[in-house]
Protein backbone atom coordinates (compact mmCIF):
# COMPACT_ATOMS: atom_id res chain seq x y z
CA UNK A 1 0.00 0.00 0.00
CA UNK A 2 1.36 3.16 -0.94
CA UNK A 3 0.64 5.73 1.84
CA UNK A 4 -2.71 4.85 2.19
CA UNK A 5 -4.98 6.88 5.01
CA UNK A 6 -6.77 5.95 7.99
CA UNK A 7 -10.20 5.93 7.69
CA UNK A 8 -11.79 8.58 9.71
CA UNK A 9 -14.70 7.60 12.19
CA UNK A 10 -13.92 8.71 15.33
CA UNK A 11 -14.80 12.27 14.80
CA UNK A 12 -18.43 10.90 13.51
CA UNK A 13 -18.82 8.78 16.25
CA UNK A 14 -17.41 10.78 19.07
CA UNK A 15 -20.66 11.92 21.31
CA UNK A 16 -18.74 13.81 23.64
CA UNK A 17 -16.01 15.04 21.54
CA UNK A 18 -13.36 14.13 24.42
CA UNK A 19 -11.03 12.59 21.72
CA UNK A 20 -11.62 9.23 21.79
CA UNK A 21 -14.87 6.43 21.78
CA UNK A 22 -16.07 5.21 25.40
CA UNK A 23 -17.79 1.61 25.21
CA UNK A 24 -21.00 2.64 24.13
CA UNK A 25 -19.33 4.83 20.84
CA UNK A 26 -16.93 1.92 19.87
CA UNK A 27 -19.97 -0.39 19.49
CA UNK A 28 -21.87 2.20 17.61
CA UNK A 29 -18.95 2.81 15.39
CA UNK A 30 -18.65 -0.95 14.97
CA UNK A 31 -21.84 -1.17 13.84
CA UNK A 32 -21.75 1.28 11.38
CA UNK A 33 -18.42 -0.01 10.11
CA UNK A 34 -19.91 -3.65 9.91
CA UNK A 35 -23.08 -1.65 7.88
CA UNK A 36 -20.61 0.06 5.72
CA UNK A 37 -17.24 -1.81 5.04
CA UNK A 38 -13.79 -0.71 3.28
CA UNK A 39 -12.68 -1.51 0.24
CA UNK A 40 -9.95 -4.57 0.26
CA UNK A 41 -6.46 -3.82 1.80
CA UNK A 42 -3.85 -5.24 1.88
CA UNK A 43 -4.01 -7.01 -1.99
CA UNK A 44 -3.93 -10.90 -1.72
CA UNK A 45 -5.21 -12.26 1.13
CA UNK A 46 -6.27 -8.88 3.17
CA UNK A 47 -9.80 -8.48 3.44
CA UNK A 48 -11.88 -8.70 0.46
CA UNK A 49 -8.65 -11.15 -1.12
CA UNK A 50 -9.53 -14.29 -2.02
CA UNK A 51 -10.51 -17.26 -0.33
CA UNK A 52 -8.66 -19.76 1.90
CA UNK A 53 -7.84 -16.96 4.34
CA UNK A 54 -7.91 -18.80 7.97
CA UNK A 55 -9.91 -16.07 9.84
CA UNK A 56 -9.68 -12.43 9.79
CA UNK A 57 -6.27 -10.27 9.05
CA UNK A 58 -4.61 -13.67 7.40
CA UNK A 59 -3.50 -16.81 6.41
CA UNK A 60 -3.08 -19.87 8.76
CA UNK A 61 -0.44 -22.38 10.34
CA UNK A 62 2.08 -22.53 7.53
CA UNK A 63 5.05 -25.50 7.84
CA UNK A 64 5.03 -27.61 10.62
CA UNK A 65 3.16 -24.38 12.51
CA UNK A 66 0.73 -25.99 15.51
CA UNK A 67 -2.58 -24.42 15.43
CA UNK A 68 -2.35 -21.34 18.26
CA UNK A 69 -4.25 -22.20 21.70
CA UNK A 70 -5.01 -19.98 24.78
CA UNK A 71 -1.71 -19.39 26.48
CA UNK A 72 -1.13 -19.11 30.17
CA UNK A 73 -3.38 -17.35 32.69
CA UNK A 74 -0.87 -15.02 34.62
CA UNK A 75 -1.17 -12.21 37.62
CA UNK A 76 0.23 -8.85 37.66
CA UNK A 77 1.47 -10.50 41.30
CA UNK A 78 3.53 -12.98 39.32
CA UNK A 79 5.46 -10.38 37.22
CA UNK A 80 8.51 -9.55 38.89
CA UNK A 81 9.07 -5.97 38.41
CA UNK A 82 12.14 -4.88 36.51
CA UNK A 83 13.38 -2.37 38.72
CA UNK A 84 14.70 0.95 37.40
CA UNK A 85 16.41 -0.65 33.97
CA UNK A 86 15.24 1.52 31.37
CA UNK A 87 12.16 0.15 29.06
CA UNK A 88 14.76 -0.11 26.42
CA UNK A 89 17.13 -2.53 28.17
CA UNK A 90 18.21 -5.18 25.67
CA UNK A 91 19.13 -7.40 28.88
CA UNK A 92 15.80 -7.11 30.69
CA UNK A 93 12.63 -9.06 29.57
CA UNK A 94 9.77 -6.66 31.12
CA UNK A 95 6.04 -8.33 31.18
CA UNK A 96 3.17 -5.36 29.77
CA UNK A 97 -0.05 -5.89 31.04
CA UNK A 98 -2.99 -4.91 28.92
CA UNK A 99 -6.59 -5.17 30.23
CA UNK A 100 -9.39 -3.82 27.81
CA UNK A 101 -12.71 -3.34 28.86
CA UNK A 102 -14.23 -6.22 26.36
CA UNK A 103 -13.70 -9.73 26.33
CA UNK A 104 -13.68 -9.67 22.81
CA UNK A 105 -10.96 -7.27 22.45
CA UNK A 106 -9.34 -8.90 19.35
CA UNK A 107 -12.25 -8.83 17.20
CA UNK A 108 -12.80 -4.59 18.26
CA UNK A 109 -9.26 -3.93 17.34
CA UNK A 110 -9.66 -5.75 14.11
CA UNK A 111 -13.16 -3.62 13.10
CA UNK A 112 -11.15 -0.70 14.15
CA UNK A 113 -7.63 -1.63 12.17
CA UNK A 114 -6.93 1.01 9.23
CA UNK A 115 -9.22 3.18 10.97
CA UNK A 116 -8.64 6.30 13.21
CA UNK A 117 -10.18 4.86 16.50
CA UNK A 118 -8.05 3.72 19.20
CA UNK A 119 -9.10 1.36 21.88
CA UNK A 120 -8.74 1.68 25.25
CA UNK A 121 -7.04 -0.13 27.79
CA UNK A 122 -5.12 0.06 30.97
CA UNK A 123 -2.22 -0.52 31.15
CA UNK A 124 0.22 -1.93 33.85
CA UNK A 125 4.07 -2.40 33.80
CA UNK A 126 6.67 -2.85 36.65
CA UNK A 127 3.69 -2.50 39.56
CA UNK A 128 2.65 0.79 38.21
CA UNK A 129 -0.83 1.48 36.34
CA UNK A 130 -1.10 3.58 33.33
CA UNK A 131 -4.86 3.71 32.20
CA UNK A 132 -6.82 5.26 28.69
CA UNK A 133 -3.95 3.59 27.24
CA UNK A 134 -5.11 3.74 23.21
CA UNK A 135 -4.56 0.47 21.49
CA UNK A 136 -4.89 -0.57 17.80
CA UNK A 137 -3.67 -3.57 15.55
CA UNK A 138 -0.51 -1.83 13.14
CA UNK A 139 1.01 -2.85 10.05
CA UNK A 140 0.51 -4.11 7.07
CA UNK A 141 1.65 -7.65 5.85
CA UNK A 142 2.38 -8.43 9.94
CA UNK A 143 -1.21 -7.69 10.06
CA UNK A 144 -2.73 -9.33 6.84
CA UNK A 145 -1.00 -12.40 7.14
CA UNK A 146 -1.39 -13.56 9.80
CA UNK A 147 -5.06 -15.25 11.29
CA UNK A 148 -7.20 -13.97 14.29
CA UNK A 149 -5.66 -15.98 17.36
CA UNK A 150 -2.16 -15.13 16.89
CA UNK A 151 0.22 -12.54 17.53
CA UNK A 152 -0.17 -9.24 15.75
CA UNK A 153 1.81 -5.84 16.04
CA UNK A 154 0.31 -3.59 18.48
CA UNK A 155 0.73 0.12 18.76
CA UNK A 156 0.15 1.90 22.45
CA UNK A 157 -1.11 5.64 22.85
CA UNK A 158 0.03 6.18 26.76
CA UNK A 159 -1.65 9.90 26.12
CA UNK A 160 -5.23 8.92 24.37
CA UNK A 161 -6.86 10.06 27.43
CA UNK A 162 -4.02 12.03 29.39
CA UNK A 163 -2.07 13.94 26.78
CA UNK A 164 0.66 14.07 29.60
CA UNK A 165 0.98 10.44 30.55
CA UNK A 166 4.67 8.44 29.92
CA UNK A 167 6.21 5.85 30.51
CA UNK A 168 9.75 6.37 31.03
CA UNK A 169 9.42 9.40 29.46
CA UNK A 170 7.92 7.60 26.39
CA UNK A 171 4.23 8.20 25.17
CA UNK A 172 4.41 5.51 22.13
CA UNK A 173 5.55 1.96 22.08
CA UNK A 174 5.18 -0.25 19.27
CA UNK A 175 5.11 -3.94 19.94
CA UNK A 176 5.71 -6.13 16.77
CA UNK A 177 5.29 -9.65 16.38
CA UNK A 178 8.13 -10.85 14.15
CA UNK A 179 6.33 -11.83 11.39
CA UNK A 180 8.59 -13.47 9.36
CA UNK A 181 11.40 -13.81 11.94
CA UNK A 182 11.31 -17.14 14.05
CA UNK A 183 14.57 -15.50 15.74
CA UNK A 184 12.54 -12.82 17.37
CA UNK A 185 15.81 -10.97 17.72
CA UNK A 186 16.33 -9.14 14.07
CA UNK A 187 15.13 -5.82 14.70
CA UNK A 188 17.12 -6.31 18.56
CA UNK A 189 19.93 -7.20 16.95
CA UNK A 190 20.17 -4.48 13.62
CA UNK A 191 19.60 -1.64 16.24
CA UNK A 192 22.14 -2.52 18.54
CA UNK A 193 24.74 -2.84 15.69
CA UNK A 194 23.45 0.65 13.96
CA UNK A 195 22.97 2.83 16.86
CA UNK A 196 27.02 2.20 17.13
CA UNK A 197 26.72 4.69 14.36
CA UNK A 198 23.86 6.56 13.54
CA UNK A 199 20.67 7.24 15.62
CA UNK A 200 18.13 3.91 14.98
CA UNK A 201 15.52 3.61 17.24
CA UNK A 202 15.71 1.37 20.33
CA UNK A 203 14.42 -1.99 20.47
CA UNK A 204 14.21 -3.99 23.53
CA UNK A 205 12.24 -7.84 24.13
CA UNK A 206 8.52 -7.61 26.30
CA UNK A 207 6.54 -10.41 26.93
CA UNK A 208 2.80 -9.29 26.97
CA UNK A 209 -0.36 -10.14 29.06
CA UNK A 210 -3.81 -9.78 27.63
CA UNK A 211 -6.50 -9.74 29.67
CA UNK A 212 -4.72 -12.43 32.22
CA UNK A 213 -3.40 -14.24 29.18
CA UNK A 214 -0.29 -14.64 28.11
CA UNK A 215 0.36 -13.43 24.64
CA UNK A 216 3.95 -14.02 24.56
CA UNK A 217 7.50 -12.29 23.19
CA UNK A 218 7.04 -9.10 21.38
CA UNK A 219 9.92 -6.91 20.13
CA UNK A 220 9.48 -3.64 21.79
CA UNK A 221 10.59 -0.53 19.30
CA UNK A 222 11.21 3.00 19.71
CA UNK A 223 8.83 5.31 17.88
CA UNK A 224 10.08 7.38 15.82
CA UNK A 225 8.28 10.89 16.79
CA UNK A 226 9.98 14.00 18.67
CA UNK A 227 10.73 11.93 21.66
CA UNK A 228 13.24 10.31 19.51
CA UNK A 229 14.40 13.11 17.63
CA UNK A 230 15.07 15.18 20.78
CA UNK A 231 17.25 12.07 22.68
CA UNK A 232 19.27 11.59 19.37
CA UNK A 233 19.79 15.05 18.30
CA UNK A 234 19.03 17.57 21.32
CA UNK A 235 16.21 19.03 19.51
CA UNK A 236 12.63 18.20 18.94
CA UNK A 237 12.31 20.79 16.29
CA UNK A 238 12.70 20.05 12.26
CA UNK A 239 10.48 18.18 9.90
CA UNK A 240 10.15 13.99 9.83
CA UNK A 241 8.93 11.87 6.98
CA UNK A 242 7.91 8.15 7.01
CA UNK A 243 8.84 6.15 3.99
CA UNK A 244 6.01 3.64 3.93
CA UNK A 245 6.89 0.24 2.38
CA UNK A 246 5.36 -1.18 -1.16
CA UNK A 247 6.18 -4.13 -3.07
CA UNK A 248 7.63 -1.56 -5.57
CA UNK A 249 9.59 0.66 -3.08
CA UNK A 250 9.35 4.02 -4.62
CA UNK A 251 10.44 6.78 -1.96
CA UNK A 252 14.22 6.24 -2.93
CA UNK A 253 14.63 10.26 -3.44
CA UNK A 254 14.66 10.13 -6.98
CA UNK A 255 13.54 13.74 -9.01
CA UNK A 256 9.39 13.35 -9.53
CA UNK A 257 9.45 17.03 -10.44
CA UNK A 258 8.99 20.43 -8.36
CA UNK A 259 4.98 19.44 -7.44
CA UNK A 260 5.12 18.92 -3.87
CA UNK A 261 1.59 16.38 -4.77
CA UNK A 262 4.07 13.93 -6.59
CA UNK A 263 6.05 13.39 -3.24
CA UNK A 264 2.90 13.24 -1.20
CA UNK A 265 2.18 10.05 -2.76
CA UNK A 266 5.31 8.17 -1.57
CA UNK A 267 6.59 10.07 1.49
CA UNK A 268 4.54 10.31 4.54
CA UNK A 269 5.42 13.91 6.79
CA UNK A 270 4.77 13.48 10.41
CA UNK A 271 6.23 16.93 10.92
CA UNK A 272 6.77 19.43 8.74
CA UNK A 273 5.61 22.54 6.17
CA UNK A 274 5.79 23.50 2.77
CA UNK A 275 9.50 24.68 3.32
CA UNK A 276 10.45 21.33 4.05
CA UNK A 277 8.40 19.67 1.19
CA UNK A 278 10.34 21.96 -1.21
CA UNK A 279 13.89 21.37 0.57
CA UNK A 280 12.87 17.10 -0.01
CA UNK A 281 12.68 18.51 -4.04
CA UNK A 282 15.98 20.21 -3.69
CA UNK A 283 17.50 17.39 -1.86
CA UNK A 284 16.46 14.85 -4.80
CA UNK A 285 16.54 17.15 -7.49
CA UNK A 286 19.91 17.80 -6.46
CA UNK A 287 20.88 13.76 -6.26
CA UNK A 288 19.34 13.47 -10.44
CA UNK A 289 20.90 16.74 -11.73
CA UNK A 290 24.32 17.14 -9.88
CA UNK A 291 27.54 15.45 -11.49
CA UNK A 292 29.67 13.08 -10.00
CA UNK A 293 32.20 15.15 -9.71
CA UNK A 294 30.26 18.49 -7.84
CA UNK A 295 27.72 16.27 -6.06
CA UNK A 296 29.46 15.90 -2.43
CA UNK A 297 29.68 19.36 -2.27
CA UNK A 298 26.59 20.01 -3.45
CA UNK A 299 25.02 17.96 -0.81
CA UNK A 300 27.23 18.87 2.01
CA UNK A 301 24.89 21.60 3.05
CA UNK A 302 21.79 19.22 2.68
CA UNK A 303 22.47 15.66 3.37
CA UNK A 304 24.40 14.60 6.94
CA UNK A 305 26.84 12.40 4.28
CA UNK A 306 28.46 9.99 6.42
CA UNK A 307 25.09 9.12 8.59
CA UNK A 308 24.05 7.94 4.73
CA UNK A 309 26.80 6.24 4.43
CA UNK A 310 26.35 4.45 7.40
CA UNK A 311 22.88 3.72 7.06
CA UNK A 312 23.36 2.59 3.66
CA UNK A 313 26.64 -0.04 4.82
CA UNK A 314 24.28 -1.40 7.52
CA UNK A 315 21.35 -2.00 4.60
CA UNK A 316 23.40 -3.92 2.58
CA UNK A 317 26.04 -5.23 4.99
CA UNK A 318 23.25 -6.98 7.30
CA UNK A 319 20.88 -8.03 3.89
CA UNK A 320 17.57 -5.46 5.18
CA UNK A 321 15.00 -7.56 2.70
CA UNK A 322 13.06 -4.83 3.56
CA UNK A 323 15.66 -2.29 3.48
CA UNK A 324 16.62 0.70 0.86
CA UNK A 325 19.07 -1.92 -1.27
CA UNK A 326 15.92 -4.14 -2.44
CA UNK A 327 12.77 -1.75 -1.75
CA UNK A 328 14.10 1.84 -1.54
CA UNK A 329 11.18 2.01 1.43
CA UNK A 330 10.33 1.37 5.00
CA UNK A 331 12.82 3.88 6.21
CA UNK A 332 12.49 7.32 8.07
CA UNK A 333 14.00 10.76 7.38
CA UNK A 334 14.47 13.90 9.23
CA UNK A 335 15.52 17.52 8.35
CA UNK A 336 17.33 18.94 11.49
CA UNK A 337 17.11 22.40 12.57
CA UNK A 338 20.43 23.67 10.09
CA UNK A 339 18.66 22.01 6.54
CA UNK A 340 20.23 18.75 6.36
CA UNK A 341 18.93 15.64 5.92
CA UNK A 342 18.97 12.44 8.15
CA UNK A 343 18.18 8.72 7.12
CA UNK A 344 16.95 6.60 10.07
CA UNK A 345 16.44 3.00 9.93
CA UNK A 346 12.89 2.14 10.90
CA UNK A 347 11.93 -1.83 9.61
CA UNK A 348 14.69 -3.91 10.86
CA UNK A 349 12.81 -7.08 11.15
CA UNK A 350 13.97 -8.75 8.57
CA UNK A 351 17.73 -8.58 8.11
CA UNK A 352 20.03 -11.32 8.42
CA UNK A 353 18.84 -13.46 6.14
CA UNK A 354 19.32 -14.38 2.61
CA UNK A 355 19.18 -11.96 -0.42
CA UNK A 356 16.26 -13.26 -2.59
CA UNK A 357 15.50 -12.14 -6.33
CA UNK A 358 12.38 -10.75 -7.59
CA UNK A 359 10.97 -7.33 -8.07
CA UNK A 360 13.03 -4.63 -6.17
CA UNK A 361 16.31 -6.62 -6.74
CA UNK A 362 18.93 -5.26 -9.06
CA UNK A 363 22.50 -5.20 -9.38
CA UNK A 364 24.81 -3.97 -11.27
CA UNK A 365 24.35 -6.09 -13.84
CA UNK A 366 20.23 -5.51 -13.67
CA UNK A 367 18.30 -8.06 -12.31
CA UNK A 368 20.14 -10.59 -9.81
CA UNK A 369 23.10 -8.91 -10.61
CA UNK A 370 24.01 -8.34 -7.56
CA UNK A 371 23.96 -11.69 -6.28
CA UNK A 372 21.59 -14.25 -4.78
CA UNK A 373 21.50 -15.60 -0.54
CA UNK A 374 25.01 -14.05 1.53
CA UNK A 375 26.84 -13.18 -1.91
CA UNK A 376 24.88 -9.99 -1.99
CA UNK A 377 27.22 -7.20 -3.91
CA UNK A 378 27.92 -4.06 -1.62
CA UNK A 379 27.41 -2.17 -4.84
CA UNK A 380 24.31 -3.55 -5.97
CA UNK A 381 21.59 -0.72 -7.45
CA UNK A 382 24.40 0.76 -8.72
CA UNK A 383 22.54 1.18 -11.96
CA UNK A 384 19.23 1.78 -9.91
CA UNK A 385 17.93 5.50 -10.88
CA UNK A 386 14.97 4.78 -7.80
CA UNK A 387 17.86 4.55 -5.54
CA UNK A 388 19.62 7.58 -6.37
CA UNK A 389 21.61 7.20 -2.84
CA UNK A 390 22.90 4.35 -4.20
CA UNK A 391 23.59 5.18 -7.72
CA UNK A 392 24.45 8.90 -7.88
CA UNK A 393 26.21 9.24 -4.01
CA UNK A 394 28.04 5.73 -4.60
CA UNK A 395 28.94 6.71 -8.31
CA UNK A 396 31.55 9.45 -6.63
CA UNK A 397 34.70 7.83 -6.06
CA UNK A 398 35.94 9.25 -2.36
CA UNK A 399 32.17 8.23 -1.38
CA UNK A 400 32.13 4.65 -2.90
CA UNK A 401 35.85 4.45 -0.74
CA UNK A 402 34.44 6.05 2.48
CA UNK A 403 30.44 3.61 2.19
CA UNK A 404 33.15 0.53 1.35
CA UNK A 405 35.00 0.91 4.17
CA UNK A 406 32.31 1.34 6.32
CA UNK A 407 31.12 -2.34 4.91
CA UNK A 408 34.13 -3.42 6.02
CA UNK A 409 34.21 -2.35 9.43
CA UNK A 410 30.79 -3.98 9.82
CA UNK A 411 31.44 -6.99 8.49
CA UNK A 412 35.11 -7.64 10.50
CA UNK A 413 33.61 -6.65 13.56
CA UNK A 414 29.67 -6.99 14.03
CA UNK A 415 29.05 -10.06 11.75
CA UNK A 416 32.01 -11.76 14.13
CA UNK A 417 30.17 -14.50 15.50
CA UNK A 418 32.92 -13.96 18.53
CA UNK A 419 31.23 -10.37 18.74
CA UNK A 420 27.25 -10.86 17.02
CA UNK A 421 27.42 -14.66 19.45
CA UNK A 422 27.53 -13.00 22.51
CA UNK A 423 24.61 -10.69 20.87
CA UNK A 424 22.50 -13.41 20.17
CA UNK A 425 23.77 -15.91 23.63
CA UNK A 426 21.96 -12.74 25.79
CA UNK A 427 19.31 -12.88 24.04
CA UNK A 428 18.58 -16.43 23.41
CA UNK A 429 19.15 -17.03 27.49
CA UNK A 430 16.93 -14.36 28.69
CA UNK A 431 13.71 -14.85 26.25
CA UNK A 432 13.96 -19.09 25.37
CA UNK A 433 12.08 -20.27 28.13
CA UNK A 434 8.75 -17.75 26.81
CA UNK A 435 9.40 -18.68 23.60
CA UNK A 436 8.50 -22.22 24.32
CA UNK A 437 5.82 -20.85 26.36
CA UNK A 438 4.44 -18.83 23.41
CA UNK A 439 1.14 -20.24 22.25
CA UNK A 440 0.55 -17.45 20.02
CA UNK A 441 4.02 -17.29 18.12
CA UNK A 442 4.00 -17.50 14.50
CA UNK A 443 6.76 -19.63 14.13
CA UNK A 444 7.89 -22.62 15.97
CA UNK A 445 9.84 -23.13 18.93
CA UNK A 446 11.88 -25.67 17.17
CA UNK A 447 13.37 -22.72 14.45
CA UNK A 448 14.01 -20.37 17.35
CA UNK A 449 16.25 -22.84 19.01
CA UNK A 450 17.94 -23.87 15.78
CA UNK A 451 18.17 -20.25 14.03
CA UNK A 452 19.55 -19.07 17.62
CA UNK A 453 21.83 -21.80 18.06
CA UNK A 454 25.60 -21.70 18.02
CA UNK A 455 25.84 -24.91 15.93
CA UNK A 456 22.28 -25.00 13.68
CA UNK A 457 22.07 -27.58 11.34
CA UNK A 458 20.11 -27.03 7.76
CA UNK A 459 18.33 -24.22 7.42
CA UNK A 460 14.87 -24.12 9.85
CA UNK A 461 13.30 -20.99 10.30
CA UNK A 462 9.98 -18.89 9.20
CA UNK A 463 10.29 -16.42 6.78
CA UNK A 464 11.52 -15.57 3.51
CA UNK A 465 15.41 -16.33 2.95
CA UNK A 466 15.50 -17.20 6.92
CA UNK A 467 18.57 -18.71 7.82
CA UNK A 468 20.46 -19.83 11.06
CA UNK A 469 22.35 -15.83 12.37
CA UNK A 470 25.65 -17.61 12.76
CA UNK A 471 25.42 -19.73 9.25
CA UNK A 472 24.50 -15.71 7.67
CA UNK A 473 27.16 -14.12 10.13
CA UNK A 474 29.89 -16.57 9.01
CA UNK A 475 29.36 -16.71 5.33
CA UNK A 476 28.35 -13.02 5.00
CA UNK A 477 31.42 -11.74 7.11
CA UNK A 478 33.48 -14.18 4.43
CA UNK A 479 31.92 -12.63 1.33
CA UNK A 480 32.52 -9.25 2.64
CA UNK A 481 35.65 -9.81 3.47
CA UNK A 482 37.48 -11.34 0.30
CA UNK A 483 35.05 -9.48 -2.04
CA UNK A 484 38.12 -7.30 -3.66
CA UNK A 485 35.91 -3.21 -3.29
CA UNK A 486 35.41 -4.17 0.36
CA UNK A 487 38.70 -5.15 1.35
CA UNK A 488 40.22 -3.16 4.28
CA UNK A 489 42.19 -0.31 2.56
CA UNK A 490 45.69 -0.17 2.66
Amino acid sequence: MMNQAEREVLADHDQDKNGYLDQSERAAARKFLEANPAPARGGPGGRGGPAGRRGPGGFGPRGNQEPARPGARISKDDAKPAGSADLYDPGTLRTLFLDFENADWEAELEAFHGTDVEVPATLTVDGKSYPGVGVHFRGASSYFMVPAGRKRSLNLSLDLVDRKQRIDGYKTLNLLNSNGDGTFLSGALYSAIARQYIPTPKVSLVRVVINGENWGVYVNQQQFNKDFIQENFRTSKGARWKVPGSPNGRGGLDYLGDDIAAYKTRYSMKSGDDDDWKALIQLCKTLDETPADELEAALEPLLDIDATLWFLALDCALINSDGYWTRASDYTLYRDRDGRFHPVPHDMNEAFRAAGGGPGFRGRGGPQGGGNGVKLDPLTAMDDPGKPLRSKLLAVPALRARYLEKVHTIAEQDLDWQNLGQRVAGFRQLIAGEVAADTRKNSTTEAFENLTSDTPTGTEGGGHGAMPLRSFADQRREYLLATPQAASPE
